[in-house]
């Protein structure tokens, strides 16, 4: 709602109310439905999150202009690879997590996740090799194990 009524610039006091409300009942309704995964969902998670965020930045702008100085070679070296990594998080929360930050590393994407097993196209070699390596996916399991 924040973004929304920044990026907008509609600061009429119906607007916000009924932003208010809608965030409010969504939710809800969220919670209602048993949406939230309980352990994951708690205020001193955010002490893991915040620096995974950080991490996670660093890393899409390292392969952001990885890509581009790819595309914008004039010999384009590209050696397309797909691997398969074992999520070491165990709960669909974490697979979940681990397949949307591959995806939105650019010149990766998740194609499957199937018990686990995450199926990832990568644009160039290096890095599969990284993602082979573990460190995203170590990362992920300690932001999502249980304590």
């Amino acid at each position: 709602m924040l973004a929304w009524l920044l990026w907008s610039g509609l600061y009429t006091p119906l607007l916000v109310v009924l932003g208010v409300i809608s965030c409010l009942l969504t939710a809800f309704l969220a919670y209602r439905m048993d949406f939230f995964d309980e352990h994951f969902f708690q205020p001193r998670r955010l002490a893991r999150l915040l620096p995974f965020w950080g991490w996670l930045g660093k890393e899409l702008v390292k392969s952001n202009f990885q890509v581009a100085r790819i595309v914008l070679s004039p010999k384009l070296k590209i050696s397309p690879t797909v691997v398969t990594i074992k999520a070491l998080s165990q709960d669909a929360l974490g697979q979940a997590i681990l397949g949307n930050a591959i995806t939105l590393t650019p010149g990766t994407v998740t194609l499957d996740d199937h018990e686990g097993e995450l199926l990832i196209h990568c644009l160039v070699r290096e890095t599969a090799d990284d993602l082979v390596s573990g460190t995203m996916n170590r990362r992920v399991a300690a932001l999502t194990e249980r304590t």
